[in-house]
């Protein structure tokens, strides 16, 4: 069992997952060394086009649906794909029909955060094994909910962390564990990213090939703006979970897998709108922090979105603190130590170029998180995967703690083994959302 997997499964059920289920009575597929695995992509904006570049380069692997709800986008990527591949693709704007799809083996996750866990869901629920992008979830209680699925139904579900599948990362892993820096007590989650004003558009009609009703899914419904489609979304509450649960998932997953920690028990966090007169709901600056009193462990984490300085030179990545030293990860895969009082630099690594199978380890190394996915989807073996289903739901789950406890401005007490918070049905209440009628995620999966 690899390093990833290990920690993230004593970690889940050290903070109360649920039983190990029975396998599912949904007989599991059986993929041999020639058999192609037809796959689908879900969401083709943004990430989408990583996930459709990615799934391209495995072998025996081979995109047949492309899904989104506007088929303005889906008809610009099947000329493009044709360009690309010289294959054709078909097209579908209801995810419910390509998740349906008995031809489909593998469904691919690049939608809005909104609709991630219920499409994960109702994969797991179809005997499909899936690939979900960050955050898995955009609540507490609908994370839990995938892992109840994947579990139940005997699914592979990878989570979209691609640092996970660093070897640089996984080596800079390894020595936290092995006392390089010490004993590590503090990690530091960095998201310094150029997030300008996206202004405010207001209402408008529909444009012409969105189907917007299933673009909004599982949310409550709202008057169209161009402020949502595509991107700006992430920076309203119903749909996004700011940039904390955007990019700054890779980072809340490498905090707490390199502090070897599950959910924290004390949360706090302040932030705001600093810069610009804009429609976000989001902070555009927000700091968190995630004690771990039992563990002698803390997380700090930042969001900032404009010029800034670096840290120990990264602005996006992570910095663990030993006794002896630090240890910092720039970016998705590179990191380097400094040791001692005078900071000397230590060991550092990177992975750099292409892998030994020729697959570019560029774009975060979405190619070999993708590669891995796949080995594990032909050997139905949930043990080697880089970033399990619940790494999704507690590095979300995270993101989540931080954004309830801005939202509330106060110092919250968590129960990990419970996902509850002590004594606080204010709070309780943020863990979960109201769904859409058709668009619940079920208590009982």
């Amino acid at each position: 069992m690899n390093l990833a997997r290990r920690d993230f499964l004593k970690k889940t059920m050290a903070a109360g997952s649920v039983a190990i289920i029975a396998p599912t009575i949904i007989p599991s597929k059986v993929f041999g060394a020639n058999d192609r695995i037809n796959a689908a992509v879900l969401g083709i904006n943004g990430r989408g086009k990583s996930h459709i570049k990615s799934l391209m380069v495995q072998d025996n692997v081979q995109i047949t649906t492309l899904c989104d709800p506007d088929m303005n986008l889906l008809k610009e990527r099947k000329k493009s794909f044709k360009e690309t591949y010289n294959k054709d693709v078909a097209l579908e704007q209801d995810l419910r029909r390509v998740i349906d799809n008995k031809d489909i083996d593998v469904i691919s996750i690049a939608t809005c955060n909104h609709w991630h866990a219920l499409a994960t869901i109702w994969a797991c629920q179809a005997g499909k094994d899936v690939y979900v992008e960050k955050p898995g979830s955009h609540n507490i209680w609908e994370g839990r909910k995938m892992v109840e699925a994947a579990q139940k139904y005997d699914r592979i579900v990878q989570h979209g962390v691609q640092l996970r599948s660093s070897p640089a990362v996984q080596e800079a892993i390894q020595l936290m564990r092995e006392g390089y820096i010490g004993k590590v007590y503090m990690a530091r989650g960095l998201v310094f990213r150029w997030r300008g004003d996206i202004g405010d558009q207001g209402f408008s009609p529909v444009p012409d090939g969105l189907d917007y009703d299933l673009w909004t899914g599982p949310a409550q419904k709202r008057p169209f703006t161009k402020n949502l489609v595509h991107y700006n979304w992430h920076w309203h509450w119903d749909y996004g979970n700011g940039d904390v649960g955007n990019q700054g998932i890779h980072e809340t997953d490498l905090c707490m897998w390199g502090l070897d920690v599950g959910l924290p028990s004390q949360i706090t966090s302040m932030g705001g709108k600093f810069l610009w007169d804009d429609c976000k709901e989001v902070p555009e600056v927000l700091t968190s922090v995630y004690k771990y009193p039992d563990e002698g462990k803390i997380i700090q984490f930042e969001v900032r979105p404009w010029c800034t300085n670096t840290e120990e030179g990264a602005t996006v990545g992570n910095i663990f603190y030993g006794d002896k030293g630090i240890l910092v990860v720039d970016g998705y895969d590179k990191y380097s130590t400094y040791l001692g009082k005078n900071r000397e630099p230590g060991k550092s690594g990177t992975d750099g170029g292409k892998s030994a199978t020729g697959m570019d380890r560029g774009d975060g190394g979405t190619d070999g998180h993708f590669a891995n996915f796949i080995e594990a989807v032909r050997k139905h073996d949930k043990s080697i995967l880089n970033g399990p289903v619940e790494s999704a739901h507690l590095s979300s789950g995270l993101a989540h703690l931080g954004n309830i406890a801005y939202k509330l401005e106060r110092v919250l007490n968590f129960n990990p083994a419970s996902e509850t918070f002590v004594n606080d049905p204010e709070a309780d209440k943020m863990l979960t959302r109201n769904y859409r009628k058709g668009f619940e995620v079920p208590d009982k999966v």
